[in-house]
């Protein structure tokens, strides 16, 4: 298994997508579509487009929603599409797709928002419980790992701190500061706080957006857009530490969910994009979900989760890693961080052994700003 250690460079300007047309589409061509998409999946994108692009004149049960998932493998991103659409049938006022001047002044006043933030963000610490697990690329059969605490100190300047508290259950009795929590082997992630989102916006990234939807997120309506910037403004560097260290550096693509009302990242999925071909590391991507937590009596938009994914090659055959982390008890500064009951709880899943076939670890690490 190899290392992950991503950080995003990005920003820009905008590209805005049409309204809804005034034909929605009918149950018989919506379940027509599932079928070709059985038989052809790359006209997925085609049904996805033309459910937003349309809206639909059905309601989506319980019956669509598994015929869904079995004609198209779950996937999420129609998925939404469809919910959204159903969302908006119902109830057109409250879904409305809104201008591209509306979904244009949204983006800027996340922008705003998000970089005024590094500003007012303070030093905290932090706990992350991760969940560690490698499949064989493509199976998504993911066999777990292990378990790990971590304590994150982060400043105002941006610095991050780890230290390992406990591996499996096992507390690590001399747990020094790190800037990774490298030290346990396997895939390993920083930068999810304040970093991702306000290199999201910034200027010199050059970032392109494009609205894409609505969207409801843990009953939140928000505006949908993808991102990208190319590999030579994000300079994403990933660096392979297996049989043979190399390092390269890559673009990045994917979407960001704007809370309407706070004006405010809450989702953010993001790919590496422009990855050499020949590197060892062929597809990176996580994706944070961000919410309002208290520190010192003060409310502030920080991750609670993070499900960070990385597909490499070894000599017989490609693995996909995923680290699956949580953030919990976010703290002032200088406040001790410790395992409990319920933390020894989750160590100690019997799914979450070692593999001692693991392949050898893999890192993707930040390049500094210049």
């Amino acid at each position: 298994m190899k290392k992950l250690l991503l950080i995003i460079l990005l920003c820009g300007s905008f590209v805005y997508g049409q309204g809804v047309t005034a034909i929605p589409l009918t149950q018989q061509e919506y379940v027509r579509f599932l079928y070709e998409i059985e038989r052809a999946p790359r006209k997925l994108p085609e049904l996805v487009q033309a459910v937003r692009s349309r809206g639909i004149g059905f309601e989506f049960n319980r019956g669509l929603r598994s015929l869904t998932k079995s004609k198209t493998g779950n996937d999420d991103d129609l998925l939404r599409a469809i919910e959204e659409a159903n969302r908006r049938r119902k109830d057109p006022s409250s879904a409305k797709r809104p201008s591209s001047a509306e979904a244009k002044s949204l983006l800027e006043k996340a922008r705003a928002n998000t970089l005024a933030s590094l500003d007012e963000m303070p030093d905290f610490v932090v706990k992350q419980r991760i969940r560690r697990s490698l499949s064989v690329a493509g199976t998504n059969n993911f066999r777990g790992l292990d378990r790990l605490i971590v304590a994150v100190s982060y400043r105002a300047d941006g610095r991050e701190e780890y230290r390992l508290l406990s591996k499996n259950g096992v507390q690590n009795a001399s747990p020094g500061q790190k800037s990774s929590y490298s030290e346990a082997g396997g895939t390993s992630s920083t930068g999810e706080f304040v970093t991702v989102l306000a290199t999201v916006f910034k200027p010199g990234s050059m970032t392109r957006f494009e609205f894409v939807d609505t969207d409801l997120l843990r009953n939140r309506k928000t505006l949908v857009f993808d991102f990208s910037i190319d590999r030579e403004k994000a300079r994403q560097q990933i660096t392979s530490y297996g049989y043979v260290a190399d390092s390269t550096i890559s673009g990045m693509s994917g979407r960001i969910w704007i809370d309407r009302v706070k004006a405010r990242v809450i989702r953010l999925d993001s790919k590496a994009t422009q990855i050499p071909i020949g590197f060892p590391v062929t597809a990176a991507s996580r994706v944070i979900d961000y919410d309002w937590v208290n520190i010192s009596e003060e409310d502030y938009l920080l991750p609670i989760s993070s499900d960070v994914r990385l597909t490499f090659r070894e000599p017989k055959r490609s693995y996909e890693s995923k680290n699956f982390i949580e953030f919990k008890d976010y703290q002032k500064y200088g406040t001790e961080v410790v395992i409990l009951d319920d933390d020894t709880e989750f160590i100690e899943d019997p799914e979450a052994k070692t593999d001692p076939n693991a392949p050898p670890p893999l890192k993707i690490k930040p390049k500094p700003d210049n």
